[in-house]
């Protein structure tokens, strides 16, 4: 993580006034999040959350196909059993939706897998009309295991949530504000400016009140989340070992050299 003059940085990060704008910096990889990626967003928050004067956070994708278009399969090919029991990216997308203050995910193109659930751990989803979501894990053999089990059904619903899990479907800008996946959706150039309007308009209210705001409804939303975690770690464990994960992923990286 480091300022934005610093193009090489995973993770830029902005002060625009009482609002901080935390870009993901791989638009040659589409944003994929990897572990440099994982770690850049941590230092951000060390860096910025407890800072009193901040009221909002954007995070945003560099580039215009991708917001995040997941992790980076590379790395998640590699990771065995005690990686899904560390629970690496779950980690920071709670961290994420713990933040003091509200964190708005300003989307232009793909936010699939791990940038869905990193869209969803935000509280607010400002959406370009290139923007096209979906958890589609089970097509390379294993499940959204960063919260997407758990936020996903919050956010749409039970039945919604398990049909885009359970066939990996990828929705586009009009789905998702149809289903709740989305609080706004404007023309690809206009996010940005709608997600700081957005921020800007939370700014004008008692920075302390919006804090315990956002503290009670996390609070009443998710009783027993923590035991969510547990299981989404533990059939992600399962699931990294198995054979067929290994061998969809090995089809997905052919694929994706061939292309």
């Amino acid at each position: 993580m480091a300022t934005a003059s610093n193009p090489v940085a995973r993770v830029l990060a902005e002060r625009r006034g009482a609002v901080l704008l935390l870009t993901l910096n791989a638009p040659e990889r589409r944003n994929a999040i990897d572990q440099e990626m994982v770690d850049g967003l941590h230092q951000a928050l060390d860096q910025h959350q407890s800072d009193p004067t901040i009221a909002a956070i954007i995070v945003t994708g560099a580039g215009d196909k991708a917001f995040a278009a997941g992790a980076d399969i590379a790395q998640l090919r590699q990771r065995t059993a005690s990686d899904a029991q560390k629970a690496i990216n779950s980690a920071i997308f709670t961290r994420i939706e713990e933040c003091p203050v509200p964190v708005i995910a300003a989307i232009k193109g793909f936010a699939l897998g791990g940038g869905c659930e990193l869209a969803i751990a935000c509280d607010l989803r400002v959406l370009g009309h290139s923007a096209k979501l979906g958890q589609p894990e089970v097509k390379l053999g294993i499940i959204p295991a960063a919260g997407g089990t758990y936020r996903l059904p919050r956010l749409i619903g039970l039945g919604r949530a398990r049909e885009l899990i359970y066939t990996g479907r990828i929705v586009d800008a009009d789905e998702c504000l149809r289903i709740g996946l989305a609080n706004y959706v404007v023309p690809d150039s206009e996010v940005l400016d709608r997600a700081f309007a957005l921020a800007d308009e939370i700014a004008q209210n008692g920075p302390l009140a919006v804090r315990a705001a956002k503290k009670a409804m996390n609070a009443l939303a998710r009783p027993e989340q923590q035991h969510a975690v547990l299981i989404e770690s533990s059939l992600q464990a399962v699931l990294f070992d198995s054979d067929d994960k290994k061998a969809r992923m090995d089809s997905f990286l052919h694929k994706q050299k061939k292309s």
